[in-house]
């Protein structure tokens, strides 16, 4: 198999910012100390509300880093004009509402199809690669291949909390469902991303899913980072992630 990607997300880099305002810590500076680790890729979610990341972080980003840009947003004609643009390698398309803490669930792409078919086109026309953030839904899947994306990133909240809580019987049915959309995705001619929740603990049974090419991982990391530093901490990751391919 080939080598799995890690891309690493950095929106509470801001959060911690903009806890007190001011500058620091400065999340481009974080995302070119990924980079440095070894990064392939960095994701940053702008939320319609900016809680964490800004516009001007997005730009700034882009123009920082050599290694690929991923722009979360929600599907709305604000986000759709920042990045074009911002002009990013990828943009992915979640869900969003204001009260959440953290992205909740899966994009409704089954039941939106249309809209969601004239919204993505521009974007793929001016060059960005489109991702939709979806649950491990059979019916999700066969829409986002119908709607033009070209990657789906599989929702993992629910299989990392499962294992996170200790219920392992649990956890083993949520990978088992990722596994087959996994499966689906790919040979529906979609490539395979995961993430959400992912932590060293949870790690290694997504990083040995053959058809999963990319792994998205933020707030624990940038957790981690706190106590042992970001390389070390992404190192760390690097390592499980590369371990788990191999045995796979």
């Amino acid at each position: 198999m080939e080598k799995l990607r890690l891309g690493v997300n950095i929106d509470h880099v801001a959060t911690l910012r903009n806890a007190r305002g001011g500058d620091n810590p400065d999340p481009v500076r974080a995302a070119l100390m990924a980079q440095e680790a070894g990064a392939d890729g960095i994701t940053a979610h702008l939320r319609e509300d900016r809680r964490h990341i800004r516009d001007d972080d997005m730009q700034a980003i882009a123009d920082a880093i050599d290694i690929p840009l991923n722009f979360e947003m929600a599907a709305t004609d604000e986000m759709r004009d920042i990045a074009l643009r911002v002009k990013p390698h990828a943009v992915c398309l979640v869900p969003e509402r204001r009260e959440e803490r953290t992205t909740e669930g899966g994009l409704e792409v089954a039941g939106d199809q249309n809209r969601l078919t004239s919204y993505i086109a521009p974007l793929a026309d001016a060059g960005a690669r489109v991702s939709l953030f979806v649950a491990a839904d059979p019916r999700q899947i066969e829409a986002a291949a119908r709607v033009g994306a070209a990657v789906v990133e599989l929702h993992t909240g629910s299989y990392c909390d499962a294992v996170a809580e200790g219920r392992m019987e649990h956890a083993a049915d949520e990978l088992t469902r990722l596994t087959a959309a996994a499966r689906q995705a790919h040979a529906a001619g979609l490539e395979v991303h995961a993430g959400h929740g992912l932590t060293y603990e949870s790690v290694t049974p997504i990083a040995a899913i053959a058809e999963v090419v990319e792994l998205n991982i933020g707030h624990f990391l940038m957790g981690e980072a706190i106590f042992r530093g970001l390389p070390d901490a992404l190192g760390e990751m690097r390592r499980l992630m590369d371990v788990a391919r191999g045995a796979a």
